[in-house]
This record gives structure tokens, sequence and C-alpha cells, in this order.
């Protein structure tokens, strides 16, 4: 019997998959995973044991339907799963990845159907995902809690209403990339005051690791730990001083904001 079926089996597809059946929350012939370049299929079978198909409606019969593919595929997909949607058992519960989607669409998509709306970041490829979910109108706890399972397998869920999705696509879904940014430019410093490459890189990553889990694990306020390392008239302050002065706060608080006004623009 096909519990899960995946829409889309890309970079995301593929992290959900691989950890989903890692933890056996589905077993490998309980996934029925849906793309249409078969070299993807090939490997998606041979490295989990998925059953794979090119049918798009073969995938909508699962008891659980993720959509994993890119926003801009969602009409051709649709064009495909809108007759499954009609004949397909309105307890199924649809979850969707699709960025800038909003859950009205989706509705007229699958009408009846229990949906939620969830915004994974790429963490997630690695276990340390932070996903936000959002439910659908038809959508109840039970269904809630699938979706919070399967994002759990990744990493950390949150629930918000869909009201501060493209909030979240600015922080959590953008925010990889504006951290990547951050960990080159500690290592571009590194290397202006003249540590090779390999070892500035290696600090700037540890560093900004570190202090994550830091202030993850204690509850510490990120001022208060900024306080603690910061000593009168010493290097810290010496540095935090120059960010002060070249607008560090107000350029991430502008790429959040720009980010999410972007995933306003994509979701009309």
């Amino acid at each position: 019997m096909t519990k899960l079926g995946v829409v889309g089996g890309g970079v995301m597809g593929e992290a959900l998959l691989s950890r989903l059946i890692a933890q056996r929350v589905y077993l490998p012939g309980e996934v029925l995973v849906s793309d249409p370049q078969v070299e993807r299929r090939i490997f998606l079978a041979q490295q989990y044991g998925v059953q794979v198909t090119e049918d798009n409606q073969a995938a909508a019969t699962a008891a659980v339907l993720l959509l994993a593919i890119k926003p801009q595929a969602f009409e051709t997909v649709m064009a495909d799963l809108g007759v499954a949607s009609q004949t397909q058992d309105s307890r199924s519960l649809i979850i969707s990845i699709l960025a800038g989607t909003p859950l009205s669409k989706l509705q007229a998509a699958f009408p009846e159907h229990p949906i939620v709306r969830a915004m994974p970041n790429t963490p997630a490829t690695v276990g340390a995902g932070m996903t936000v979910i959002a439910p659908g109108s038809h959508t109840q706890p039970q269904h809630l809690e699938q979706a919070r399972q399967i994002f759990q397998a990744v990493g950390e869920v949150v629930e918000v209403p869909e009201s501060l999705m493209d909030a979240v696509t600015g922080l959590s879904g953008s925010g990889p990339g504006f951290v990547a940014v951050v960990v080159e430019a500690l290592s571009d410093g590194g290397v202006a005051a003249g540590l090779p490459r390999a070892i500035a890189t290696q600090l700037a990553l540890q560093t900004v690791k570190g202090t994550a889990q830091l202030l993850q694990e204690s509850g510490m306020h990120p001022g208060e730990l900024k306080d603690r390392v910061t000593s009168p008239g010493g290097t810290t302050i010496a540095g935090i001083a120059q960010l002060e002065r070249s607008g560090l706060r107000t350029a991430l608080i502008e790429a959040v904001r720009a980010a999410a006004l972007r995933s306003q623009e994509l979701g009309r």
C-alpha cells in the first residue's frame, strides 16, 4: 500500500525522503516518488528502495501526497493531478512545500482535502532544518500531527498562521543564504588578517555553528552572549563598533524584509 506519494524528487524531496526512510517513519515499499527525469527515478529507486514513476496521478493516490516541485511547475503538475484530485479519497492529506503558493490556490486544486502548507529550509538536507507549517481550512489536528511527524525527521517544526508565511520565507527560508554570506565574509576577514583560507573557513564555520548551539541550548539572549564576550576596550567591542558603522544590523533586517516582500510578489 502506498502511504506516501512524493511529486518531485529534487533536493528537498530527496532530503525528506532519505530521513523519513532512515528513521522508519515510512518503509521504502510504502513510498512512491514521481519525477519526470528517468535518471533521477533510477537513482532514487536504487538509493532508497522506493517505488518510482513518471505518472503524477499514480503518486496522488497515496494517503499523504507531498508536493515537492518548483512553484513554476505548479500549473503543469496540477493539470496532471486534476483528475486524480477529484477521485482521490477526501481524507488524504496534501502537503505542499511550494514557495509563494498560498493555501487558497492549493485548496482550489484539491477541493475538500486537508492541506498543510510548509516552508522547510535547506539545512533539512542534513537533518538540521527549520520547517514552518500552516493548516488549510479542512485540516484537522491529526493532519497537522502527520505533517509535523514528517518534517521533524529533518529538523524542528513550528506552526504559524498562513499570514506569516512570507515573513517565514524571508527569515528561515532565505536565511541560510544570508548566513552563508556571513560565513564567507568571516573567512575573507581571516584571510585579510593573515590566515590561510582553509583554516579561516574552518574557524568561521565552527564559530557560527558553536555560537548558534550555545544560544539554543542555553536559552541565552543573543545580546547577553555579545555582552559576555565584549571586554572594555577589547578586541570584540572594536569589531562590533565597526559592524555598527558598516550597518550590519540594518543590512540583515532589510535582507529579510526584501525576501519577504519578494515572497508576497511570487504568491500573487
